[in-house]
């Protein structure tokens, strides 16, 4: 089953004018990934610094994977210098009933 997940964070205003350059070559890698099935990124129109990526994968396994890798040697360090606090996760899957 395909799920998604919710990615969002929090830049430091200083680094606003970065974050597209670092998003896009973090966002490369993860596209890249076993299971990625796309990565959609928003930025929030009244706060430029929050930005949310949609992650579409293809099991919970896959994103599971993806996760251990960002974890250590996938690191996105130029990626969490930017950040103003720890960024949040949601990982959904879609609920038929409604």
């Amino acid at each position: 089953m395909a799920i998604t997940s919710i990615f969002e964070v929090q830049i430091k205003p200083e680094h606003v004018d970065r974050a597209a350059d670092v998003l896009h070559h973090t966002l490369e890698d993860t596209r890249a990934r076993p299971g990625s099935l796309g990565v959609t990124v928003f930025r929030d129109h009244a706060d430029p610094a929050h930005w949310v990526a949609i992650e579409r994968w293809e099991s919970i396994e896959d994103d599971t994977a993806y996760r251990q890798w960002r974890a250590g040697e996938g690191a996105a360090t130029a990626l969490r210098e930017l950040l103003a606090e720890p960024p949040r996760l949601t990982i959904a899957v879609e609920h038929e009933e409604v």
